[in-house]
């Protein structure tokens, strides 16, 4: 039987994250508040670069080679345009030393309705960081539709070389079940109550558990919020560390966590 440790940790975490030891985390699931759209009980004037610069900074030191990041991110609008913070982020993490292994989208199932002269925003980013070559991977397969379709890939038209692959009909046949497209579609609004007001689904967190660590692995929120990704890793059989700088929320999350 596997034993699982669980460390949760009220404080902010650019300090916490320091007294972290090196190479010694497989997987961090989080969501920043990100241009203060998310907000901590109306606590968010220290978020800015320096605060998201930092913990991107410290994520690649704590991060264990081939460990992942999932970035779950969006965009506040301001006098008219997107901030393009999350951007900023992305290309901030591969200057740290991150890949950028794949650029996911969080679709909203439901999604707040506004008068405004552009599409309602029914997405985020999921950014998917990671330490070079992802160690696990875990492919989320759903059915195929057109399972059982005898497909032929005709051979190359080039010329053959030495160099080149021999010309050839290549029969395939579609299997019952296919690797999962990028896009993830969830329902909001779906998790225990809580008091937290932007807590993201539960089965986000664990989809990318799943699909990033294996039982045992460990993981970290240094974002924790109302503790979600601690409670999916709990239940997945993986150690959780999470910080959370919000009181309200830290006990919200140690009675989650430990209630699941």
């Amino acid at each position: 039987m596997i034993k699982i440790n669980i460390d949760l940790v009220y404080g902010d975490c650019l300090t916490e994250m320091k007294d972290m030891l090196d190479n010694t985390i497989s997987l961090t699931v989080t969501s920043p508040p990100y241009d203060n759209l998310r907000t901590y009980n109306g606590n968010n004037s220290q978020w800015g670069e320096y605060i998201w610069k930092g913990v991107i900074q410290e994520l690649f030191r704590i991060t264990k080679k081939g460990g992942v990041v999932v970035w779950v991110v969006g965009d506040a609008t301001i006098k008219g345009s997107e901030t393009g913070t999350s951007f900023k982020q992305a290309l901030w993490a591969k200057e740290v030393g991150f890949n950028l292994h794949d650029t996911m989208i969080y679709a909203k199932n439901s999604y707040m309705p506004l008068t405004h002269n552009r599409y309602e925003q029914a997405f985020e980013f999921m950014f998917i960081f990671s330490k070079g070559k992802p160690r696990v991977f875990n492919a989320i397969r759903i059915p195929s539709i057109t399972v059982g379709t005898i497909r032929n890939r005709g051979g190359s038209k080039a010329k053959e070389t030495m160099y080149a692959e021999r010309l050839r009909d290549e029969k395939t046949i579609v299997s019952t079940t296919k690797q999962h497209p990028n896009i993830f579609y969830y329902d909001v609004g779906k998790n225990d109550r809580t008091e937290h007001n932007a807590p993201f689904p539960e089965k986000l967190a664990n989809d990318h558990i799943l699909s990033w660590s294996n039982e045992g692995d460990t993981v970290f929120d240094p974002f924790m919020g109302s503790g979600t990704t601690g409670k999916m890793a709990k239940q997945l059989k993986r150690n959780f560390i999470g910080i959370e700088l919000d009181e309200n929320y830290f006990q919200i999350a140690v009675d989650r966590i430990k209630n699941c």
